[in-house]
Order: C-alpha cells, then structure tokens, then sequence
C-alpha cells in the first residue's frame, strides 16, 4: 500500500513516486491530487520541501 507524502492518503492509482531530488534517499509518493494542486511535500530524511 502506498500513501502519499503529502496528504497521507492511500494510493491505488493515478500517483507517481520518485526519490527526493536533494538526497535521493527517500521515496516521495504524490497522489494525484496534490501533484495538481501543487500542495508541498517534505522529505522525511533531509526535510527538503518541494511542490
């Protein structure tokens, strides 16, 4: 089961996942919402915070 990184939501379908483009460490999972509203996620390992 994925949640997304953003509003904690379970994720089935419609949502992308991609390491953290400062670190590169951990996943960062965006439902499909958020990815449209533009709504900022953070990183868990290096509190990067990106829309």
């Amino acid at each position: 089961m994925k949640i997304c990184s953003t509003c904690n939501k379970e994720v089935a379908d419609n949502f992308v996942e991609f390491r953290c483009p400062s670190c590169g460490k951990a996943p960062i999972i965006r439902c499909f919402h958020c990815r449209k509203t533009a709504k900022a996620y953070k990183c868990p390992e290096c509190g990067f915070e990106g829309p």
